[in-house]
């Protein structure tokens, strides 16, 4: 990417460097990137709403405080692409959902606030699967995400429309949500990458709520700098989230700057390969294992057993809290109301807007969590799967007592087609395999592209799991993994992807 003339293709650390020294304005920047999302989004559908007027106000905002000789924070001028499920003031926040058409915010998210105080340029909100449930934002009321690798496929989910605003060169960085892969997963299938911080390390107030012990916010980049770089300006205590860690944000970017292997101990995850993996998939994955012996780290094979039974805990304690979080759309205070003619009594008027407001998926889990809250139940779903989530949290504890970081797929296969498993939730289910663990033991992971697989020619994503808190070993290891594959394949994966 260095060296480019097109503003769009430079990373954001360049763009922020070019904005510092007065090169490029914060507004040429963000008019070229608007220019992008008009040329390109009518195809791929990354965007629910483009905040056209805001945006460049922001721009000539950074503008001015250059001009004034004031001091830029290190992204100050960067576009950024924003998932729809963080509160925007004055701006739409649909979560991808009918229930919530139209509406616009009295308030900023936390995350929203630190974009806006590190002078990050918000282009808009990104499509996304409806309350962020599903792995191929095929679930969102406004239609499907593509793929800029193959327009045909997904790009991920439930942050399709970040990661897909990424690949196609309409925005350098993004904000995505992980509950069970939702960054990750999305940064996998479309070359790019995404960080799944440490439960608590980013504040969820204003973050519409799916699974409150899973959900986190973070962020989503073309490289490990990047992404970096936008971790530092969104962490850090928030007061208004009662999970929030009181504590120093790791030195992300320093370790990103560092990007050395040398002397670590790496662990492959057994129970992360067989049956179901793609073969490319697996050339891939094992080729980065080789890479990383090649930069002196020692690797070795773990073995976390309880991570086999990761899939079904998950899917019992997510839409158990997705039952309890989403009882708030009741059509009584906000969102969409239908039926209310003054004939039908509030319960009819509920029943009403959620049947027309919330889509199949939605519905499936919040009948799944309440079934298995319900009395008689709770102790045989709800309480057997927290009882799975401590044994998977102790077989990272015993993991990471002898390595210093986890390594697997992101994935077990690459982009699917759309619409190839809309009718099989299990199969759909399956995609977030390899995820679901770091968010039930609330722990840090990356993805990162790995390569692409044989078979058709799609990104791989290599994962790389942290314990809580060691946020920093991620991008140590992710920068040199990157820096090592960028030297070996002469350029970023990115620049393989077919033109728009």
């Amino acid at each position: 990417m260095p060296g480019t003339t097109d503003l769009t293709k430079l990373t954001a650390a360049e763009t922020a460097a070019r904005i510092a020294s007065g090169e490029v304005t914060a507004v040429q920047v963000t008019e070229a990137h608007l220019d992008r999302i008009a040329a390109v989004d009518e195809k791929v559908h990354a965007f629910l709403h483009v905040d056209r007027e805001g945006a460049l106000a922001q721009a000539r905002a950074v503008d001015d405080k250059r001009a004034r000789g004031e001091k830029l924070g290190p992204l100050a001028g960067v576009p950024l692409a924003l998932k729809d499920i963080f509160t925007t003031k004055g701006v739409p926040t649909t979560v991808g959902s009918k229930i919530l058409e139209g509406w616009i915010p009295p308030y900023d998210a936390t995350l929203t606030q630190r974009l806006k105080a590190a002078d990050v340029v918000i282009l808009g909100k990104t499509n996304m699967d409806e309350f962020a449930m599903g792995s191929s934002t095929e679930n969102s009321a406004y239609g499907p995400t593509g793929n800029p690798w193959d327009l045909t496929r997904i790009p991920g989910g439930s942050g399709g429309g970040s990661s897909a605003a990424l690949a196609s060169y309409q925005a350098p960085l993004a904000i995505g949500t992980d509950t069970g892969g939702s960054i990750r997963q999305p940064a996998a299938v479309t070359g790019t990458v995404g960080v799944k911080p440490t439960y608590g390390a980013v504040s969820r107030y204003g973050m519409v709520a799916f699974s409150s012990s899973l959900d986190q916010g973070g962020p989503c980049a073309r490289t490990v700098l990047d992404a970096a770089l936008l971790h530092e300006a969104i962490a850090g205590h928030d007061p208004l989230d009662s999970t929030s860690i009181d504590a120093p944000v790791p030195s992300v970017v320093a370790a990103a700057r560092e990007g050395d292997v040398a002397g670590l101990r790496i662990g492959v995850v057994k129970e992360f390969s067989g049956e179901g993996y793609q073969a490319g998939v697996m050339q891939r994955f094992n080729e980065s294992v080789e890479l990383l012996r090649e930069l002196g780290a020692e690797v070795v094979e773990v073995s976390c057993p309880s991570f086999d039974r990761a899939l079904a805990a998950y899917y019992l304690i997510a839409p158990s809290e997705c039952s309890s979080n989403l009882a708030r759309f009741d059509a009584m205070r906000y969102g969409l109301r239908v039926g209310d003619d003054g004939t039908r009594s509030a319960e009819d008027v509920t029943a009403l807007t959620r049947e027309a407001g919330f889509g199949d998926e939605v519905k499936r889990r919040i009948m799944l969590g309440t079934y298995a809250l319900s009395s008689g139940y709770y102790d045989a779903y709800y309480g057997s799967a927290q009882k799975v989530r401590t044994l998977i949290a102790r077989d990272f504890e015993r993991a990471f007592a002898s390595v210093d970081v986890l390594i697997s797929p992101t994935t077990p296969t690459t982009a699917f087609p759309i619409g190839e498993r809309a009718d099989d939730p299990l199969a759909m289910y399956l995609a977030d395999l390899c995820t679901i663990p770091s968010n039930l033991a609330g722990n840090a992971a990356m993805s990162l592209p790995c390569g692409l697989a044989p078979e058709d020619g799609l990104p791989v994503g290599l994962q790389i799991i942290a314990p809580a808190m060691a946020d920093d070993r991620l991008y140590r290891v992710g920068a040199a993994v990157e820096a090592a594959f960028v030297d070996r394949w002469g350029h970023h994966l990115l620049e393989e992807a077919p033109a728009l």
